[in-house]
Parts: structure tokens; sequence; C-alpha cells
């Protein structure tokens, strides 16, 4: 029997400040809801984003008082639907902030949370620097959200460079493995569509990669391209590069189908590294 999911991925575009970050995502919320998604998923940092030269310097707010948590958690209740907030930026306990992605219930309540493991701190040319690290406080912990429709591995942007957290994930019993990003355009055109391509067919999973579009204000620019990956690697949906909702009906099914034809996550051996260097050869 087939086991349907409907989802949407909200692409919105990145913005200074909660009250405009919220008036971008409610209408495309809306319009998911009243499509009939079961679950919507937003962005890395979909509360807002800005960058301050390499810093990112997103809006922030206690976990207890943020406005846009706040409202995504009404909206949910009154429209009954599950949402995932890909990440939004959370006061820290040391005076950095939190890169913190949420699972929202039908009614509103907080079913589970993740903190970005791995920090963005790459240079791509003389002047495109971004440290991450300089503000965001790292998570240490993987995270499997349970729902009613699939267990939902949580990663966030730049650990998609990282297989062994999706294999991990995977093996846990994710059946789905999210990336909300922003990932920048230049890497995005070099290296988005490969890499989610990659962790499907490696993990045997769907990836659902909820991508944020267009200018960051502050500097830089995000790629879009929003994506739904099958078990098999194949794009089901790619939001291309503009705002907009990304419609998917999926068959959780074929995640044990895969895994049937290709069982790799169950064929892991112990080995070591050696270095063979010094070996003598006749």
């Amino acid at each position: 029997m087939p086991r349907p999911l409907d989802i949407a991925c909200l692409q919105t575009r990145p913005m200074p400040d909660f009250a405009q970050a919220l008036d971008e995502a409610m209408p495309l919320a809306n319009s998911a809801a009243t499509a009939g998604a079961d679950i919507l998923f937003l962005p890395e940092y979909c509360g807002g984003l800005k960058t301050d030269g390499p810093r990112v310097t997103p809006p922030s707010a206690p976990e207890g008082a943020h406005p846009f948590l706040q409202a995504m958690q009404e909206f949910a209740a009154k429209r009954q639907v599950w949402i995932n907030l890909g990440s939004i930026a959370v006061d820290g306990p040391d005076g950095k902030i939190i890169n913190r992605g949420y699972m929202l219930d039908d009614n509103g309540g907080i079913r589970g949370s993740y903190d970005k493991i791995h920090m963005f701190d790459i240079q791509l040319s003389e002047t495109e620097i971004y440290r991450e690290s300089a503000c965001v406080s790292a998570g240490n912990k993987a995270v499997i959200h349970d729902t009613p429709f699939a267990r939902i591995g949580h990663t966030i942007c730049y650990d998609l460079r990282f297989p062994d957290l999706f294999r991990q994930l995977a093996q846990a019993g994710a059946e789905i493995i999210i990336c909300p990003a922003a990932f920048t355009r230049k890497t995005g055109e070099a290296h988005w569509h490969v890499l989610n391509r990659a962790r499907a067919i490696e993990t045997t999973r769907f990836v659902i990669s909820p991508c944020a579009i267009g200018p960051v204000p502050g500097g830089g620019e995000s790629y879009g391209h929003s994506l739904v990956v099958d078990p098999w690697g194949e794009v089901i949906s790619d939001g291309g590069t503009l705002p907009g909702v990304v419609q998917a009906r999926i068959d959780l099914d074929k995640v044990a189908e895969t895994e049937r034809r290709i069982p790799s996550l169950g064929h892991d051996r112990p080995y070591t590294l050696t270095n063979d260097t010094k070996r003598n050869v006749a």
C-alpha cells in the first residue's frame, strides 16, 4: 500500500527583521496549507537573515519570546498543519546565537528542535568570506523528529557536506532527511543539486531541502532551487529562482523499496587506515 505524504517547501527571500520575514512567509504558508500540504518546510534563517562582512547577523530573540516562532505556532494551530521551521536565530547563553530549527505539530506545540552542528566558516574569494562561528554556537546532537507521517532527520545547510551525519540519521530510522538552507549562490551553482542527490542515494531516503532565494541584506545571495529528492536520487521538485511554494506528493513506501534494492546501510564493515608508503616492493 502506498504511503502518500503531501509536502510543501516555502522558498522565501532573506529578510532583515522578524516583521518582514513574517510578511514574506505567511502568504506562502497560507497558500501551501490551502493546497492541502500535511507538512510545511521553511529554509534556514527563515525568521530573518543579515550579514555584516564575514559575520552572519540574523535578528534573534529568546526562544520563549521569539516573534517568528510564536507566530508560526499560532498559524500551525489555526490551520492544523505541521510546520518545520528550518532554522531561526535564538539567543544563546554565551552572548552568541543558536542556529536552531523546530518541528511544530498541528496544535502549535514544539515537538523537537535541532541546533546546527557544522559552522559555515569558509573563504570563497578574497572578498566573499563567511565566519558563522564568530557569532553562532554550534550544536552537538543529531536529531530525528517523530511525526504521525514519518521519522524526519533534521540537518541545516552546511551539514549537507558531511555525509556521515546523514548516514547515521538514516541508520537510526529516519525516512526523510531535511536540509533547510540559505546556500550561497556561488556554492549552490556548483554543488547544491549534486550534494542533495548524493545524500539521497547514499542513504536511500527522501531528502527535502527548502532553500532561501535572493540577495541577503548586508551582502551575499541565496541560491534557491528548493529540492525534493527521492531515495533513488531523482529530483521530484525544484523551486527554481523565484520565491514561492514547492509542492510535492511523495510515497514513503519508496524508502523500504529502495533499501531492499540497495541495502548499503547494513553493509558497514570495520577497517583501519594505514600508511602504505613504506612498503617494500620487490
